[in-house]
């Protein structure tokens, strides 16, 4: 599968974004889906992920912040981001799973397809 991220922008510390990710290919649906981000000098980290289930991830720094969810008849990946802060800042990047995946192989890293990114910027 293809994905192509957009919704990146410079905002705000305390403001909102919302990313999208639009995947083409067969298997969309049935595939873990997930948010990665990268800051300098930093590690990649799972920041949110989806199962086709409707079951989510995230991690520790985003609870109740973030929201991911999916629109599987459109093929797209959403991550709604609130309240964002000075940290959040980073190359977030789309990536999927695989077919009949579940959130666990995005956990470990072994995603099967990567979008090229978009940009986050938050100023504090």
């Amino acid at each position: 599968v293809q994905l192509v991220e957009s919704g990146g922008g410079l905002v705000q510390a305390g403001g909102s974004l919302r990313l999208s990710c639009a995947a083409s290919g067969s298997y969309f649906s049935t595939s873990a889906m997930g948010w990665y981000r990268q800051a300098p000098g930093l590690e990649r980290e799972l920041v949110a992920a989806i199962e086709s289930s409707g079951n989510t991830y995230y991690a520790d720094s985003v609870k109740g912040r973030f929201t991911i969810s999916r629109d599987n008849a459109e093929n797209t990946l959403l991550l709604q981001m609130n309240s964002l802060k000075f940290e959040n800042t980073a190359m977030y990047y789309c990536a999927a799973g695989g077919p009949n995946t579940d959130y666990d192989v995005l956990l470990h890293g072994l995603t099967d397809s990567w979008g090229q990114g978009t940009q986050v910027t938050v100023s504090s």
